[in-house]
C-alpha cells in the first residue's frame, strides 16, 4: 500500500512541477510572440491567469475568452470588466448545447467527458453548456495572433471549429495534449498531428524547444512524447 501511495505522490509531484514549468513557458512564448495590438484566444479560460499575461501583453488588442462553468465565467467578467470578449460556453466543431462534466473539487479537470481524476472521490456533475465554433465567433477583420488551449481531452474539436481563422491567420497555438485526457476523446496524436501540420500547414514543438529555437517535432517524436508521457503542452505555428 504504501508502495502505491509513493508513486500516486511522487506522479502528482512530477505533474505539478511540469505545471509550473509550462506556466513559465507559456508566459515567455506569450512575451516573445505578442506585440502590444495583437488579438488573442483563450479557450478554457478557467480564473483567468493566461487570460492576464495576454492582457498585460498585448492591453491594446481584441481578446476572446471561453468558459463553460458558470461560476468561473462570473468570476472572469467581475475580474476582467470588459477588457476581454467572455463567453460563457464551449468550443467544439459544432454548435448546439452538449452535456458538460463539472468536476466540482477539481473543476479544471471539468469537460465534455470524464477523464482520468487524481482521486476515485472526484464528486462530478453533469452540467448543460452551449457550445459553438471559433469561427462563427471572431469576425472576418479580426486577425488572431495567439491561441491558447486548455480543454481537457477536447482539442481536436477546438482545432477543427477554427479552420478558417487558422488557416486565415496562421497564429501561434500553445494547447495541452495529453494521456488521461485526449484518450478519452478517442483522439490520438497522430490525428492532431495530421491537422495541425498537414492540413493546416503548421509545425509543432515542444514549448521549451521553441523557446530555445529548436527543430520542429516529428510525427514519431510527437507520439512518443505523448505515450511516454514526457509532455503534454506544445505549440504549432
Amino acid at each position: 500500500m504504501r508502495s502505491i501511495l509513493k508513486k500516486l505522490l511522487d506522479a502528482l509531484h512530477i505533474r505539478v512541477t511540469k505545471n509550473q514549468r509550462y506556466d513559465f513557458e507559456t508566459k515567455k512564448v506569450m512575451q516573445r510572440v505578442l506585440k502590444s495590438d495583437s488579438n488573442c484566444v483563450d479557450v478554457g479560460c478557467h480564473e483567468g491567469d493566461v487570460l492576464k499575461l495576454i492582457l498585460n501583453s498585448a492591453p491594446q488588442g481584441n481578446h476572446y475568452a471561453f468558459e463553460p462553468l458558470p461560476d468561473f465565467y462570473t468570476l472572469l467578467k467581475e475580474r476582467f470588466n470588459g477588457r476581454a470578449e467572455i463567453h460563457n460556453l464551449a468550443l467544439s466543431d459544432q454548435e448546439g448545447e452538449a452535456t458538460f462534466q463539472f468536476v466540482v473539487n477539481n473543476p479544471a479537470y471539468s469537460g465534455f467527458k470524464q477523464r482520468t481524476y487524481r482521486s476515485v472521490d472526484e464528486e462530478v456533475k453533469e452540467i448543460k453548456v452551449k457550445k459553438r465554433t471559433l469561427d462563427s465567433i471572431v469576425p472576418d477583420d479580426v486577425k488572431i495572433d495567439f491561441i491558447k488551449i486548455d480543454v481537457e481531452g477536447a482539442e481536436l474539436e477546438v482545432l477543427k471549429g477554427a479552420s478558417e481563422i487558422i488557416t486565415r491567420d496562421r497564429p501561434v497555438i500553445v494547447f495541452e495534449h495529453g494521456k488521461g485526457a485526449s484518450d478519452h476523446y478517442g483522439t490520438t496524436p497522430e490525428m492532431i498531428f495530421k491537422l495541425l501540420s498537414e492540413d493546416y500547414h503548421l509545425d509543432i514543438y515542444r514549448l521549451k524547444d521553441f523557446l530555445n529555437n529548436k527543430a520542429a517535432l516529428s510525427l514519431k517524436e510527437f507520439s512518443d512524447d505523448y505515450s511516454a508521457e514526457r509532455e503534454y503542452y506544445f505549440l504549432a505555428c
